[in-house]
């Protein structure tokens, strides 16, 4: 049988008014608990900050591509991108990653003294939030990308790609590549003497490419900032966030 110092000394502890024959209950070495509470809490106010200023540039890339050259005349003639006019940087990289950014620094800095702010619960949203911006910034990435590789809609020659005389709306890059096999091992992205095919919106596709470069970047470091919240968000569901406990 052992005394009460060394029950009290050994991670197995018996919870008070049991029986020795219903058990003992291994409790965390001292310590620890509090030291991981600490470290959510710490990476909760750095994540959502971060968070909150890569939606907001992603909305704000998104909605500059919508006006090519900062002019408006060519969304109402509806010569925009289609991948641009899905606005995944609106709805996927900003909405989506805005709403779990909101929740994350505002619990992150209200717990920061150890209140009683149901710091567990608050933990569990934080996860499932950062589930959704995960998911929105992956969808962005995604379509990004694609828009990255398919190119601009621009008013080109349709004549230099074999398609008739005369110059029309289109996309010269996604359908000089079907149309030509050789144009497919030459991507325009890495000949800028091809750009020169667009003859409006002026400078459409340095436009293009900058702004969806900012997307791919933006959108890819928010997939790790919410992988990393979910994870700090289950630790949190189990320590909590303060670093007072």
């Amino acid at each position: 049988m052992h005394d009460e110092g060394t029950i009290n000394s050994h991670p197995w502890v018996m919870p008070p008014g049991q029986s020795s024959s219903k058990g003992w209950v291994l409790l965390a070495p001292r310590g620890i608990a509090p030291r991981v509470a600490m470290c959510v809490g710490k990476c909760s106010r750095i994540v959502g900050p971060c968070l909150l200023v890569l939606g907001t540039l992603s909305m704000a890339a998104n909605i500059l591509l919508l006006f090519p050259g900062g002019a408006s005349k060519y969304l109402v003639e509806g010569h925009i991108s289609k991948h641009a006019k899905a606005m995944p940087g609106i709805w996927g990289g900003g909405i989506a990653v805005l709403l779990a950014a909101t929740h994350i620094t505002a619990v992150g800095w209200r717990c920061a003294g150890c209140s009683d702010c149901g710091t567990r619960c608050n933990a569990f949203i934080s996860a499932v939030l950062s589930k959704m911006a995960l998911l929105g910034a992956a969808a962005c990435f995604v379509l990004s990308g694609v828009g990255l590789t398919n190119g601009p809609l621009c008013f080109y020659n349709a004549s230099e790609h074999s398609r008739g005389q005369g110059t029309l709306w289109g996309y010269p890059f996604l359908d000089g590549s079907s149309q030509e096999p050789d144009a497919r091992a030459e991507n325009y992205l890495y000949d800028r003497q091809t750009w020169s095919i667009c003859l409006e919106p002026v400078g459409i596709v340095a436009w293009n490419v900058g702004l969806f470069s900012v997307l791919l970047l933006i959108s890819a470091t928010e997939m790790v900032l919410a992988s990393l919240q979910i994870l700090n968000g289950c630790l949190g569901c189990l320590c909590g966030f303060c670093e007072g406990k």
